[in-house]
């Protein structure tokens, strides 16, 4: 493991400029190894320097070589870095295969990664919708919102209310809104709000949904009042005939 860190990252360097070269520099610090650094943790910072540069550059295929080494590294935290394994999966695949493999990594770090789950939902959510996959997304949302510590999410209820307004929409012109969904829309809403005063979108749909249901309302009281004239035309019509057999 330490000759095939040293190989890719002596490799890398050697297209550096020589500014950039300096030893005991490193571009990026966010991957905190303990000191004293040895030749082995060296390695290791430069590979992963290698790794950012490469994501920068649009590089991914040479990025998931340099994270796939890092990840068998024990001195890398590579849970906390779930992001970029999100990013580099399966970079060189077809993109049904790579999404199905996102959907499957996201779930796999909620239950590896306990301390960033709420983060690690809402991105699976945010693939599941981009999918144009809403109810599979609000089921995943309705499994976890009952439980601590998603029930005091806000925008993971801002998610689950938008959805819900969503797949409330009327699927023909003449058809209602359904009146469900959009209750669940609105509690989703109001518990965004409570936890979250100052959420502005979830007071701007709470204004909103009272004017959805009174629209539906109206919508009825007037399909209820053409099938009430409906009614009174055809018992017109049918006293009119039997006036004229008399």
């Amino acid at each position: 493991m330490f000759i095939a860190i040293a190989k890719f990252a002596s490799k890398f360097c050697m297209s550096l400029s020589p500014s950039s070269q300096k030893q005991g520099s490193f571009f990026f610090g966010s991957l905190d190894l303990p000191n004293p650094l040895t030749a082995r943790k060296v390695h290791i910072r430069r590979l992963y320097d290698i790794l950012q540069l490469c994501i920068h550059r649009d590089d991914l295929e040479r990025a998931t070589r340099a994270w796939s080494i890092l990840v068998r590294c024990k001195e890398v935290p590579w849970m906390t870095m779930w992001t970029t394994g999100l990013l580099l999966i399966d970079t060189g695949s077809g993109e049904e295969h790579r999404t199905s493999d996102r959907l499957e990594y996201l779930r796999a770090m909620m239950l590896r990664h306990q301390e960033e789950r709420e983060k690690i939902l809402t991105e699976l959510v945010v693939q599941l919708i981009q999918l144009g996959r809403h109810r599979e997304a609000l089921d995943e949302l309705e499994l976890y919102l009952p439980s601590f510590p998603y029930q005091d999410n806000p925008v993971l209820h801002i998610y689950a209310g938008l959805i819900c307004l969503y797949l409330a929409q009327p699927l023909t012109p003449d058809s209602p809104f359904n009146v469900m969904l959009l209750r669940d829309a609105q509690s989703h809403f109001e518990h965004a709000q409570g936890v979250d005063p100052d959420n502005k979108v979830a007071r701007g749909f709470l204004e909103k949904i009272p004017q959805l249901s009174e629209s539906l309302q109206n919508r009825e009281s007037t399909d209820v009042e053409s099938e009430d004239e409906d009614k009174d035309m055809a018992i017109d019509d049918s006293s009119r005939r039997k006036r004229v057999r008399k």
